[in-house]
């Protein structure tokens, strides 16, 4: 299990990032039960304004069970959403629900079918949508969905957490490489014995984070529809995978309803610079007019030249290692330091059971929901040592 040295619990701790992750990680020190310990969470813009606001919100107990490490962050993640939705109310409060899961190969070109529907294929899908038998990937026992802005935002609520709108420029160090708080760009030092940095792909802008990891981001295009009849849209999510044309590259599109009658769509990504300001990211044309197109060719409910209307347009980044591995645990060399990033395209599944490992760590000193030895960020250091 990762440890951290024998000491009474912090008393102030700052968890910067208003995301999924630090929501849940101040959750989890506001409702640990020995050391309820209620931190300030500190946001440039607001909560949930990046990735955890524009997510899919997916969930899947052992969609990672080929990764031991990941299999068991994702497992008892998967637990604590059932777990958080029946204490905060997740059905009413962010959609969570159960979903049945489906893989679905989209015909390049619209195609008149020769027989009835597959029964694995909901009614709202098209038929001309199936180019063969779909798949069942996962069950409502096995898969599940929430809305991933609200869950960022009732659970941030419920930590009682103090939100500060700022910047935060820098972590400030006393004697001894101890933490002794966090600048915060045009208020001051804001004091804490432990600092929490998740800020997704931001978080590589701290220059003892650079030292030893990179994270870099990986924009997520997606567009959110309201069908034209919301009401005969079930909670089927659709794995696809779709060919524009002969010789083009395989796209794999997902599509997500959501108990509020919308539907999400997503799946064009790329490798680019994160910018400075979450608030200035805007998709591609390109990219969502693909996205518009898969969906009209998914069902007719989702053409907006049919009556459906258009919620969303827009793209996020995905924080991703070297490794393709989280990076979570305290930061090597710094006492009371620890970073949370790196959960890729499944922040929103495994932020549950990260902060609550890290809260454990914080307070406790050792994490106990899930062992957070191979994501510790000191395994960056063996590697650059070779």
């Amino acid at each position: 299990m990762a440890t951290a040295p024998a000491a009474a619990p912090p008393r102030r701790v700052v968890v910067c990032g208003g995301g999924v992750v630090g929501a849940c990680t101040a959750y989890f020190l506001s409702t640990h039960a020995a050391s309820p310990t209620v931190p300030t969470l500190i946001e440039k813009s607001s909560p949930a304004c990046a990735a955890s606001g524009k997510a899919g919100g997916f969930l899947a107990l052992d969609w990672s069970d080929s990764t031991p490490s990941l299999s068991a962050l994702a497992r008892a993640s998967f637990a604590l959403h059932g777990r958080l939705a029946a204490a905060l109310d997740g059905a009413d409060a962010y959609g969570f629900r159960p979903v049945h899961t489906l893989s679905v190969s989209l015909p390049s070109h619209p195609i008149s079918p020769s027989s009835p529907p597959h029964p694995l294929l909901p009614p709202w899908v098209d038929p001309s949508a199936s180019a063969a038998p779909p798949r069942e990937l996962g069950t409502p026992a096995t898969t599940a969905q929430v809305h991933p802005g609200l869950f960022t935002k009732a659970v941030l609520a419920a930590s009682g957490a103090e939100v500060v709108i700022g910047e935060v420029e820098r972590v400030v160090l006393g004697p001894d490489d101890r933490v002794a708080g966090v600048q915060v760009k045009g208020r001051g030092v804001v004091e804490a014995d432990a600092v929490v940095l998740a800020l997704g792909p931001w978080s590589g802008r701290f220059e003892m984070v650079r030292e030893v990891f990179d994270v870099s981001g990986l924009k997520a295009h997606s567009i959110v529809l309201r069908p034209r009849d919301p009401d005969k849209i079930t909670p089927h999510c659709l794995f696809l995978s779709y060919q524009p044309e002969p010789g083009a590259k395989m796209l794999d599109p997902e599509v997500y309803p959501r108990p509020t009658g919308e539907v999400y769509i997503c799946g064009m990504t790329k490798d680019e610079d994160v910018p400075d300001d979450p608030a200035t990211i805007v998709g591609e044309p390109d990219s969502i007019a693909m996205l518009h197109k898969i969906a009209g060719r998914v069902s007719s409910q989702l053409k907006t030249e049919e009556g459906a209307e258009v919620v969303a347009e827009q793209a996020c980044y995905l924080p991703c290692t070297n490794d393709g591995l989280p990076v979570i645990g305290e930061m090597p060399g710094v006492k009371g330091c620890y970073v949370a990033t790196g959960h890729s395209c499944w922040g929103i599944l495994n932020a549950p059971a990260t902060g609550a490992a890290l809260a454990e760590l914080i307070l406790d000193g050792q994490a106990k929901t899930v062992d957070l030895t191979l994501f510790s960020p000191a395994r960056f250091l063996k590697k650059r040592r070779r």
